[in-house]
């Protein structure tokens, strides 16, 4: 039986290979919809690329939402040197045709796990945390829906990729990280600890790019503009599986490893906005809800991917 799933992402290349990931698999994951929201480009921008990536996936009956525009208290930070300008690296696509749902990501989620069965529904999170942050806001009963939330974001041994202390996503709303740490709900957080260990290289790309399909070219366009960013600002090879990671672990968890702990999200600093501390010493009263990757199978997840894809 497919798994209700609800996918909130700010496309983005990474999330954007992630959607592709996702829509392949539809006997394993019941998309009850995409929920947009402003991050690695503006919020008109990532909602227009998760229809880009539906359409190309053919998968028009999952609804897409636009949501949050901006972050909780903070200003927008935008990663378009990352992302290009579109948000979408240099991927050829005309304006997609199917339009976006009637409604708001936050509205969505909220009615959604509204009429969800108790623990039924997964959140994969792979943006800015905004949308979820503000359904939890704004009708806390909804969380009884959530079986779990997979999410991308943080860092603790491989240090930030926005700042020295920071992951993008958390950094871009700190606040709204904070709160989701903080739900009291079952979380598997993918962090840079684990999806820089999930890297791209000639072999994969080259069986990724042997299937030929119109949803398996769009990946490996993106994925090869991922490696150039990764070279250029980062300096490494390969492009690292950030928003692929969850989807895989949705999929096949067996493939990661993970260790319970807390994560406290730093809202105050100027310094260290963002910065994730995950604790391995659990308090004793702590039922270790919170699961932070500390390990992946890399073959296993792109051999799973390029399967999907196929």
């Amino acid at each position: 039986m497919a798994k209700p799933i609800i996918i909130d992402c700010d496309p983005g290349v990474d999330d954007a290979v992630a959607l592709l990931f996702a829509f392949a698999a539809p006997d394993a994951l019941d998309i009850l919809g995409v929920t947009t929201v402003a991050g690695n480009v503006g919020a008109e921008r990532t909602a227009r690329n998760a229809r880009v990536i539906r359409e190309i996936a053919e998968r028009e009956n999952v609804p897409v939402f636009a949501g949050a525009e901006a972050p909780l208290f903070r200003l927008p930070i935008e990663a378009d040197h990352f992302h290009g300008v579109s948000g979408l690296g240099d991927l050829k696509f005309t304006e997609p045709k199917a339009p976006l749902a009637p409604g708001r990501s936050a509205a969505f989620i909220v009615e959604t796990l509204r009429g969800a069965a108790a623990r039924s529904v997964t959140l994969v999170v792979t943006g800015p945390m905004t949308n979820v942050a503000l359904a939890f806001l704004f009708e806390p009963a909804i969380k009884a829906g959530v079986a779990e939330i997979v999410l991308m974001g943080g860092a603790r041994g491989e240090g930030g990729n926005i700042t020295a202390s920071a992951e993008y996503n958390i950094y871009a709303d700190p606040h709204a990280a904070e709160i989701v740490f903080k739900c009291g709900l079952p979380i598997v957080a993918l962090g840079l600890d684990v999806t820089h260990k999930v890297r791209t290289n000639p072999a994969r790309m080259h069986a990724l790019a042997k299937l030929g399909s119109k949803r398996a070219k769009a990946a490996v366009d993106l994925l090869r503009f991922g490696e150039t960013v990764e070279l250029k600002h980062a300096k490494r090879t390969g492009s690292p599986m950030h928003d692929q990671s969850t989807i895989a672990y949705v999929l096949q968890p067996e493939l990661f490893q993970t260790r319970a702990c807390t994560i406290s999200v730093e809202t105050n600093s100027p310094l260290t906005l963002g910065h994730t501390a995950v604790e391995f010493r659990l308090p004793p009263d702590d039922p270790g809800r919170v699961h932070w990757a500390v390990d992946a199978d890399a073959d296993g997840v792109f051999e799973l991917m390029t399967r999907r894809l196929a």
